[in-house]
């Protein structure tokens, strides 16, 4: 097929390399139509920084290499802000931070740069990832490709909105309770979120060192998985699971209860089209799971933040107290989250002791428990409660007639596994009646992520999601 006849930006990473590999087009043309399908798409706002110049080089030295569409040789990638790339700074969309270039990239980045991928920018993102709509003060707010009025979805909704819009083909972002299945479940992609430390830490601005992953943000779970294995450093690739007789759990308690309409009804047509490709679904609930989610999450998350960020800052070099980060932040939300740990509301040590060394560990074991007892695979849910709210929808958002807690609504069915530290993966299931996307969800247990992504692949084919954005 003569590359003229494609539009490049649209391919998926799996087909950018075929095309590359069969020399159809060049690395540089397709950094080409990729930085121009960006200019195009500037309004969302879903960058923070790039440098096309420098881009449009790499690509043409990769062409010159011989290498284009060899591992990931000649693919631009979206890098989220809060990620060291050692070329475009990373500001966790901060103020005190904005000019911050790290001397090397993070081991995730240079995993994948050394395979052949190209730095195409940086994601903007909800400020310092403690948020999930990406509604920045500092750096503005991210827009949902599907509907511009409203969020992507954060703290990677840069990075998810850069690829469902086709600016890049895939991405790297970070999670700490929803951080890259939120945003990819809200604009119609797939989301990985592996199990703590399947890889490296270093080099990422943190939040919890206990919850933060980065993970992959793709058009397909095929992209997923082939990003996961270079951030592993493996070379097997695992084929998609047989679903005849697969038994995934339903947990309905929790993780099905106060959807949106819209949501309920996606999920039992999910579960229906999974039933007749001879899955079988076992309705069991977690025990306790949502009290013990609440016992870990935010001591975990609020202590952490107070030693994890200064060890960054100190490991980077750089001259900044946790004061000058507070000067630096511009969002209402994450100003006062800030502030009150720079004070005497801060999280004390002995909740967070008790959280870390009590209530965890209960968690991870009816986790464990669940699936062992009930011989399921992974569970499935909804991603989120609800599809896209509008920017600016920051403390409450309307859930079926009332006015709900933004934050803790959105990541509800999320952060359970997060603080388990188990691995999930968001796969767009569908469109709400105002055109929004859907996601659901699985996790499986700990260190089963190649068996999930497997898993995933098959179900892919089930939801078989095929709509974009509405070209703009």
């Amino acid at each position: 097929m003569p590359h003229q006849d494609l539009d490049l930006f649209d391919l998926t990473i799996t087909q950018a390399l075929e095309g590359l590999a069969a020399r159809r087009f060049s690395a540089r043309e397709y950094a080409q139509s990729l930085i121009a399908r960006s200019d195009t798409q500037k309004s969302l706002n879903a960058l923070v920084s790039h440098d096309w110049d420098r881009l449009l080089k790499a690509a043409g030295a990769i062409d010159a290499s011989g290498k284009a569409g060899q591992d990931l040789g000649g693919i631009p990638l979206c890098l989220k802000d809060n990620i060291n790339t050692g070329i475009l700074p990373t500001g966790a969309a901060t103020g005190a931070l904005a000019h911050h270039v790290a001397k090397a990239p993070a081991p995730v980045a240079k995993a994948l740069f050394d395979a052949g991928a190209l730095l195409g920018a940086t994601g903007n993102m909800h400020e310092l990832a403690f948020g999930i709509s990406s509604n920045n003060g500092v750096t503005g707010p991210v827009h949902n490709p599907w509907n511009p009025a409203m969020i992507p979805g954060g703290s990677s909704g840069g990075v998810a909105a850069a690829v469902a819009a086709r600016m890049m083909p895939g991405g790297i972002g970070t999670d700490t309770g929803a951080s890259v299945r939120l945003p990819a479940s809200l604009c119609g992609l797939v989301g990985f979120r592996p199990t703590v430390g399947r890889y490296p830490g270093d080099g990422i601005v943190p939040i919890s060192h206990t919850r933060d992953t980065a993970g992959p943000i793709t058009r397909s779970v095929a992209d997923a998985q082939l990003l996961d294995r270079v951030m592993v450093g493996s070379n097997t690739a695992t084929a998609p699971a047989q679903l005849s007789g697969l038994r995934l759990g339903v947990p309905r308690g929790y993780f099905f209860e106060a959807l949106d309409p819209a949501v309920a009804a996606n999920a039992e047509a999910a579960l229906k089209a999974l039933r007749e490709a001879g899955v079988i679904l076992i309705e069991a609930d977690i025990p306790d799971v949502g009290p013990l989610d609440a016992a870990v999450s935010f001591p975990l998350v609020l202590y952490e933040f107070m030693q994890d960020l200064p060890r960054y800052l100190r490991d980077n070099g750089l001259d900044l107290t946790m004061q000058d980060i507070l000067s630096g932040i511009g969002s209402p939300d994450v100003k006062g989250l800030v502030a009150s740990q720079l004070g005497p509301d801060a999280m004390p040590e002995t909740v967070y002791r008790k959280a870390i060394d009590e209530d965890r560990p209960k968690l991870q074991a009816a986790y464990a428990d669940y699936f062992k007892s009930h011989d399921v695979e992974a569970v499935i849910f909804p991603t989120a409660p609800l599809a896209a709210r509008p920017i600016g929808d920051d403390e409450t958002v309307e859930l079926n007639g009332e006015r709900v807690p933004t934050f803790a609504t959105f990541i509800r069915n999320t952060d359970p596994g997060s603080n388990a530290a188990i691995p999930g993966i968001s796969l767009p299931s569908g469109l709400s009646p105002d055109g929004l996307p859907l996601g659901m969800e699985l996790d499986g247990p700990a260190l089963s992520d190649d068996r999930l992504l497997a898993i995933a692949a098959a179900i892919e084919t089930v939801f078989a999601f095929d709509a974009k954005p509405p070209v703009r």
